[in-house]
């Protein structure tokens, strides 16, 4: 709901601590996608705009699906329409999820316009998620520190518990405001004040003070495009962060067998331990494939006088295919060398060929790429590619060779 909605007013329960209410049923209807909503005499609903999702709820115990804003209509849409009969309804809010909207909204005006009163960053856009929000400000770069001060200053506004307040003024009146930012419309408009501190055009929901936001944190930094994207979380989405983060640390520091204080020391050496046993393994797996490229390299089969060795395999890697080949290559110069693996659905195959040999490995590939809906590329002396399992791996290899002939 943008910041232009004073003719709006009369629909709305202004009051954002308003978990009930009573209203009139004016009219149901159908959008163009056949989805029921149902227009009230007066709404305690927010519907999505500004940033902030929709509220939902209940309207006399039919659950309130979404909230939008449409051609000026509060649109309350139903799962099904409500008895032809109703006149008068009971709107219930989801107060759980309103009071969760009403922190992120009002802990991102205060990191707004902390992160402008301490460094001039301008905030250009703000998303409140289902489980995290974000603000993009106008920067390039960002460091831990000033994201650290920005922190600090709105969590010492929060504890100061300074008024958030309301008001609509005219284009007149706002000369007398230090607005954050130039609004969109000249008139009725609405702005969103935390004394000595914000001044902003907004139609959201927000607590009464900045108390009510509780406590916001910053969880991480990133660029985007040429601005700095600030991901946060404030009120009880902080102290769920830091249950969901104390949970895995614990359970990180079991299996660690290492206090949290160690943590970091304790993963270190475990990844350096695991990279060198992935080093060992390495070296042990390319003895096993020279180990299996000499035992290929001594069945040779002569066809029309060219040297052939050739195999099918299951669930070998295209890079393992790759190192077999080079292996044989090297040990039998005038050979050519076709590889297959059958990998569930998928096949790999490798054509090589020695130094002695004239074939071309590309062309026989390219040859046999169409058949099983695959891709692959490579050099006259070397080529590979990949595709469906149309064939099965020794039909493939009977196509390589009839393309060699």
């Amino acid at each position: 709901m943008g910041t232009g909605v004073k003719e709006l007013e009369k629909l709305y329960y202004r009051d954002p601590y308003i978990r009930n209410f009573k209203t009139t049923l004016k009219q149901q209807a159908q959008d163009e996608a056949g989805r029921w909503y149902a227009l009230l005499e007066k709404s305690a609903f927010y519907p999505e705009g500004g940033g902030q999702p929709y509220d939902t709820g209940t309207l006399n115990g039919q659950d309130v699906l979404e909230v939008q804003e449409v051609e000026g209509e509060i649109r309350h849409y139903l799962k099904k329409p409500l008895p032809e009969t109703i006149v008068e309804l009971t709107g219930e809010i989801e107060w759980k999820r309103r009071f969760d909207h009403m922190q992120q909204h009002a802990g991102q005006h205060l990191l707004s316009a902390a992160f402008e009163e301490l460094f001039s960053y301008k905030t250009m856009s703000f998303h409140l998620g289902k489980e995290v929000s974000t603000i993009d400000i106008d920067t390039k770069d960002l460091t831990d520190q000033e994201a650290l001060e920005a922190e600090s200053l709105v969590n010492k506004i929060i504890l100061e518990d300074r008024s958030i307040e309301t008001k609509w003024v005219t284009k007149e009146e706002l000369a007398g405001y230090p607005l954050r930012k130039e609004l969109a419309v000249e008139e009725n408009i609405r702005l969103v004040i935390i004394p000595d501190f914000d001044y902003n055009g907004c139609g959201g929901t927000h607590p009464k003070s900045t108390g009510g936001v509780s406590s916001l944190k910053i969880l991480s930094t990133e660029k985007q495009r040429k601005m700095i994207r600030v991901t946060f979380v404030a009120g009880h989405r902080v102290l769920q962060q830091l249950h969901e983060k104390h949970k895995i640390i614990s359970g990180l520091a079991v299996q660690l067998n290492a206090p949290q204080e160690r943590m970091i020391e304790a993963v270190a050496r475990l990844m350096e331990q695991s990279k060198e046993q992935a080093k060992l393994l390495k070296e042990s797996n390319d003895k096993l494939l020279q180990y299996e490229a000499s035992s290929l390299a001594s069945k040779v089969l002569v066809l029309e006088g060219q040297a052939v060795i050739q195999k099918v395999y299951v669930n070998k890697t295209i890079g393992e295919l790759q190192s077999l080949a080079r292996h044989i290559t090297k040990e039998v110069e005038d050979a050519i060398v076709f590889l297959v693996a059958e990998n569930e659905n998928k096949l790999a195959l490798v054509a090589s060929r020695g130094t002695k040999s004239d074939a071309n490995m590309k062309t026989i590939v390219n040859d046999i790429l169409p058949s099983i809906n695959g891709k692959g590329g490579g050099r006259e002396d070397f080529a590979q590619g990949g595709g469906e399992a149309k064939f099965t791996g020794e039909e493939v290899l009977k196509m390589l060779l009839d393309s060699m002939k």
